[in-house]
């Protein structure tokens, strides 16, 4: 492996000789191992061995940008002065900049050496476990990886972070079969630095396995009514998504299309709502450390008590705007649990349905969405009626917010994420 601090030193040379005013930049090597398994069975096993340089440079108020992978001394020459280039064709603005100078810091985080063996062996666990516990279904693929990371981030004012940091990584994607019936497909993901228990029990998988298994058997879902929809984990994660694009990201807050424009400080949603970035939560692996524009990443709220409290921000578009810079540029989206045990949340809905993922386009400025609810649930009268399928939901995002019933108890831990179930009401679903 190269020595990535020689290369760091080196990049940063050919910058200044290239006449870059400011710059940061990134050099980074990544050793994976990586187990693939397709239709039930093992097909590859390989270690990759990976290197790369990012920079961003800036002259006369212009940026230019590039990206390589070698690290030869020929190619960082190259690509100190394609950046500067770069930035010569580019539009003055006053706008771009770099962080001022932080305090360096080394990271080290999860679980930077592999345990190989034992990795394979809860592979290989997590195989039987799904043939005995779920035998309708068909592991369509799965793939497996530890990946070791060690970077090093410099920039012109003098900053420079370093991290070391492991995980392991399962990524699955399956389907139920049973006869001549089947299902689509569904995807559950983990993300864990430690083997000292069972894949299956991590995450949501083993619901998501059971929730697939019984979309073999559907009931009819007729007609168009008003009802409450609860989102799963995984859906609300998708639905948040796209909350905090169309809010509070940057093309919206530059382009002032933001229906949140002017709502920094005031309600937006239910007050039982509180929505963190936190990188640095010990329930979220290998978080976040720090930004791209180089500040030390700190947790934040995004809602706090149904309050807006900050924008997701780039340093760019804050100087743009006149808006703070989100103080992390991660999406690791923590929402603790409510007071509501998920078995009572669901009894307390009158007609509804349980959405485990969401299929649809990008919601409109203002909010609306429209797509199909996929391994999704009839609620009636309290009760789980069963899996439908091809059933449509249409409402708006920000209404959600403000329309809630209940949040649960429980809370998923997928590594990259804590979230509840939660349930919404004024959700338009049309079944055939």
């Amino acid at each position: 492996m190269e020595d990535i601090r020689e290369v760091a030193k080196k990049v940063g040379t050919a910058l200044e000789r290239a006449g870059a005013q400011k710059a940061q930049y990134t050099v980074t090597e990544k050793e994976t191992h990586e187990f693939n398994v397709d239709g039930g069975e093992f097909s590859l096993f390989r270690t990759l061995f990976d290197h790369s340089l990012t920079i961003t440079a800036y002259k006369e108020n212009k940026k230019g940008s590039v990206a390589i992978n070698s690290f030869a001394d020929s190619a960082l020459t190259q690509a100190a002065e394609d950046c500067i280039r770069s930035a010569g064709n580019g539009i003055s603005d006053s706008a771009y900049d770099i962080a001022p100078r932080q305090e360096n810091k080394r990271f080290c985080d999860g679980a930077y050496e592999p345990d190989i063996d034992l990795f394979f062996t809860r592979t290989k666990e997590l195989m039987r476990d799904i043939r005995e516990q779920y035998p309708k279904i068909l592991m369509e693929q799965m793939i497996v990886s530890h990946d070791k990371v060690h970077s090093i981030y410099q920039n012109t004012n003098g900053t420079e972070f370093e991290s070391c940091r492991g995980a392991y990584s399962i990524s699955l994607m399956f389907s139920g079969h049973e006869g001549e019936r089947s299902t689509s497909f569904f995807g559950s993901d983990i993300y864990t630095d430690r083997l000292d228990r069972p894949f299956i029990e991590l995450g949501s998988l083993r619901k998501d396995l059971a929730d697939v298994q019984a979309q073999l058997s559907t009931v009819p879902l007729t007609g168009k009514f008003e009802g409450t929809i609860v989102l799963t984990p995984a859906s609300m994660k998708e639905f948040l998504y796209a909350i905090g694009r169309n809010f509070a990201s940057d093309g919206v807050i530059l382009e002032k299309t933001s229906i949140w424009l002017d709502k920094l400080g005031q309600k937006v949603a239910d007050e039982r709502i509180t929505l963190s970035l936190r990188p640095g939560d010990p329930r979220i692996v290998c978080g976040e450390r720090y930004t791209g524009d180089g500040f030390l990443s700190e947790d934040f709220d995004l809602i706090q008590n149904g309050v807006l409290k900050s924008f997701l921000l780039s340093l760019y578009v804050a100087n743009k705007s006149g808006f703070a810079p989100a103080k992390n540029s991660s999406f690791a989206v923590v929402m603790e649990g409510g007071d509501t045990p998920y078995d009572e949340l669901i009894k307390g809905i009158k007609r509804g349905l349980i959405v485990g993922r969401f299929s649809g386009g990008q919601p409109g400025i203002n909010g609306e969405f429209s797509g199909v609810a996929k391994n999704s649930f009839l609620i009636e009268d309290g009760t789980v009626k069963g899996a439908v399928s091809e059933t449509m939901i249409n409402g708006n995002l920000a209404g959600l917010l403000n329309s809630l019933v209940a949040i649960s108890k429980e809370t998923v831990e997928d590594g990259s994420s804590v979230l509840p179930y939660a349930a919404f009401d004024g959700v338009v679903i049309s079944g055939k």
